[in-house]
Formats: C-alpha cells, structure tokens, sequence
C-alpha cells in the first residue's frame, strides 16, 4: 500500500471513529491526514469507494492485531488485569482463519484435514478461538479506534446499500473463519451447527464491544461474559473444553 493512501485510511478511520460515517467530511479528513482534497481523491474515486477501502483497511488492522498480541495499556500490568492464558496468547500466531470481522480472512480449508493443535504451547483450536476473540475487548487505542469505526460502519451501513453489501460480505468471511476454528474441534459437527454458533458468538462480540465502548461494560466483564458465551457454545457442540486439551497436550 502507498504511503499517502495508507496515510489517508488511517485518518479516514480516526474520523470515522470520531464523528461517524455521517459526519465524514472529505475536508477534514484531508486536513487530518495532512494532504489535499485532490490526492484523496486521486486514490479514492468517490465517497463510497473510500467507505469500502476503510472498511477494508479496519479489518486488516484487526486481523493483525487478533494474530499478534497487541500492546498492553499504558501503566496497566496485563497479566494482572486478566490473567487468563487465552486472553493474551502464546505469542505471534502463523497466518491462518482468524477473528475477521469485521475481518476478511484466507479462504477456508478443509476441517477434516484441518490440525487440531495449533502448535506447542498454542492448546485447542477453541482455546485459540478464545484468545483471538478475546484480543477484540481491549483498552488500547488501536483496538478502541479499530473497533468504534467498525462500528459506526455498521451502523452507517444501515442507510448505504452499497456499503451494508461490503459489510455483510465481511460478516460472512467473519462467520465462516469462526466456524472453522469451531471445526477443528470436533470434525464431525455438522457444519449448519458450526456456523449457527459462529453467528452467535460474533453477533455477542459486536454487542459486547459496543457496550464496552460506550462505558454499559466493564471491559473485564465483557470479556467475562465472551468466555462464558464460548464454553457454552462448546459444551452445545461436544467439544473438548480448552484447559483439559492443554493440560493433555
């Protein structure tokens, strides 16, 4: 990606996060990402073309982030604030289907061929599914902006037919991605289960995040409340609880 576009996405989602998609303004946003109004629209033809690279651009923040660790807030020691394995990982995660929300992912692979551990060190692919899901409630400032954006897109997408078609194609690769991981369970799960259950816990995320951002939820408590949703989730489909695989393991 070009420097200057890249520049301009991340402006365009720090406004986005800040006034909504209503309140984008292409004048403002050139003045936030320092360049003209000509050169935004030199690399974006129009409003909606813009909307779309955004939306594109958020979920491949995110889909970095939820791979990864990401940093921890400042004067907060993470391990204290939530001392669960899978709320911050074992490390780098190799690239694979993830939490993608808002998150375009690779395209899915077969579950019966599909590893059912990730790697020493790395537990269960519910365990996994855990730790991605979990990075999506944190308070950091990438992770807050990244997700506020998202969801004034959501909401924004509610009266633009052509970003609600960008959006739901995201939402579906999201659900899909979750129901892999759900998969690598239990292979035998009939996969119409699977994805009834990636609808839920998705659906719960964007809930959760949303009453988290806007000061309902304690972060610990949505976060609580999202493994909660995951066992229970877990224990409908027969799978294998997380701790018992990585204590086997």
């Amino acid at each position: 990606m070009k420097d200057r576009r890249r520049t301009i996405l991340e402006a365009a989602a720090r406004v986005i996060a800040r006034r909504g998609v209503r309140g984008l303004r292409v004048e403002e946003l050139a003045a936030e990402a320092g360049v003209s109004k000509a050169l935004v629209y030199y690399h974006f033809e129009d409003r909606a073309g813009l909307l779309r690279s955004t939306l594109e651009f958020i979920g491949a923040r995110a889909e970095r982030y939820t791979h990864r660790d990401p940093p921890a807030p400042q004067g907060v020691d993470t391990g204290a604030r939530d001392p669960s394995p899978a709320a911050h990982g074992p490390g780098p995660v190799p690239h694979g289907p993830g939490s993608a929300p808002l998150h375009p992912g690779p395209a899915r692979r077969d579950r019966a061929s599909a590893p059912h551990d990730r790697g020493p060190g790395r537990g269960s692919a519910l365990g996994e599914l855990e730790r991605r899901l979990l990075l999506e409630l944190q308070d950091v400032p990438e992770i807050r902006e990244n997700s506020t954006a998202w969801g004034e897109l959501r909401a924004g997408a509610v009266f633009d037919p052509e970003l609600r078609e960008d959006l739901a194609r995201v939402g579906v690769a999201w659900v899909r991605e979750v129901a892999d991981l759900l998969g690598q369970g239990s292979p035998a799960v009939p996969d119409a289960e699977l994805v009834a259950a990636a609808e839920r816990l998705t659906a719960l995320l964007e809930g959760l995040s949303t009453r988290w951002l806007v000061g309902i939820l304690p972060v610990g408590h949505a976060r609580e409340l999202m493994r909660e949703a995951i066992a229970a989730e877990a224990r409908r489909l027969d799978l294998p609880d997380r701790h018992t695989v990585c204590a086997a393991g």
